[in-house]
This record gives structure tokens, sequence and C-alpha cells, in this order.
């Protein structure tokens, strides 16, 4: 059986850059979650501060209309005086308490946008991890293809006088086992799950002829017998 070429793909379906790209985009996934939440907050008093600024330019319009007119002495009558004087007291109120607002609105926007950019930061530093490692991952996987073809070439003759039904089983072995239709057992433990055997199965294994085909009780692939095996 073409147990090498059973190898090359289980290692190109385990490569660790695969589980941490898998990791790391789903940490990527969440912060830019965060992002697009802090962008809204961002958005929000950005709106708020322009809002509160406009208010601020209109009551100061106001204001230093009617001082304008007091100044020149548009207004005479006592009455009106007092009015335009109380007016423009409650004009200069209306004015601290709006640039109080803006105030504390520019701090909470000061704090948003740090926040943003931090989770931007963030994701562009996963960003190129994530790259690294995808250009790690597709030079293995083009390293393994190659390896596998080249075994895969080879495959007609290694096969040749083997069992039709042998053949069919382990292909089917392959579809249904990500590619890894027999393992070597090596050390005692099935090399397709990495799981152990237990010396009762051992015994039976290292009764069995040479021509037998055992399989793994865990993960039903086909076991390769070599020295290594620990029989």
């Amino acid at each position: 059986m073409d147990s090498r070429a059973d190898q090359l793909r289980h290692q190109r379906a385990t490569l660790p850059e695969d589980a941490e790209i898998t990791q790391l985009q789903a940490t990527r996934t969440e912060l830019d979650n965060q992002a697009r939440d802090a962008r809204i907050v961002v958005d929000d008093l950005t709106a708020e501060q322009a809002k509160i600024d406009a208010d601020v330019e209109q009551v100061r319009v106001r204001r230093t209309r009617d001082q304008d007119r007091m100044d020149k002495g548009l207004i005479s009558h006592p009455k009106d005086l007092e009015r335009m004087t109380h007016e423009l007291q409650s004009l200069e109120r209306r004015i601290s308490s709006l640039e109080d607002d803006e105030l504390e609105v520019m701090a909470r926007l000061e704090d948003a946008q740090r926040e943003l950019d931090s989770l931007a930061g963030r994701i562009a530093e996963l960003d190129e991890r994530i790259a690294s490692l995808t250009a790690v991952r597709d030079e293995k996987v083009s390293d393994l293809e190659a390896l596998l073809l080249d075994v895969e070439a080879q495959r007609g003759p290694s096969v040749e006088g083997l069992p039709e039904d042998l053949l069919g089983l382990y292909d089917k072995l392959r579809a249904a086992k990500n590619g890894v239709g027999a393992a070597e057992l090596r050390q005692r433990r099935c090399t397709g799950c990495q799981l152990g055997i237990d010396n009762a199965e051992l015994a039976i294994i290292k009764a069995a002829p040479a021509d037998l085909v055992v399989r793994c009780e865990e993960c039903s692939r086909i076991l390769v017998r070599t020295p290594e095996s620990g029989l």
C-alpha cells in the first residue's frame, strides 16, 4: 500500500499553520466586530460635537448681535434695555453650558477614537501574522503536493498484484479518512489517529500472518506493520 502518500496527505491535512490561521481569523472577526461598534460610537460622538459646535456658534451670533445693538444705542427704552440685559446674561449662561457639554463630548470622543485606533492596530498586526502564516502554509502545501505527485506516480508498480478488494477498501478508507486510508503502526501507536494500541490487540496483530490485513480498532485504517511497529 502507498502509506507514504497517506502520510503526505495526513501532513497536508494537519499543518499547524492551518490551525493557527483559523484561530487568528476567529480573533480577527471578534476584533473587527469590536472595531465596528467603536466606529459607531466615534461617528455618533463626532455628530454630537458638530451639533454642539453649531449651537454654540448660533448663540454667540445672537449674543453679538444683541450686544452690538445695545452698544450702538439702538435700544433706549429702560424696560427694553433691562430685558435685553437679562437676555444677554441668559445667553452667556447658555454658551457656558454648551461649552461644558462640548468639552465632555470631546473627552469621550478622544477616548473612543483611542480605542478605535488600538483595535485597528491589533487587526493590522493579526493581518500581518495571518499573511505570514499563509505564505509559510502555502509553501509547505506546494512542497507536499509535489512529493505526493511523485509518490502517486510510483503507485502503479507498487500496487501490481494486490487484490482488488484490498485496493477498494483502501480507496474507500482514504476517501472517508481525510486522504489517509493506511497508517504505519509505529512504536505500538497508530500514526493515523495517533492513539496507542493495547497489549491484547498488539498480541493479535503480532500473531497475524504477514499477508493478513489488520486495521486500527479506533480509526479503522489499515495498519502497515514495519520493524518499528514494536510488536
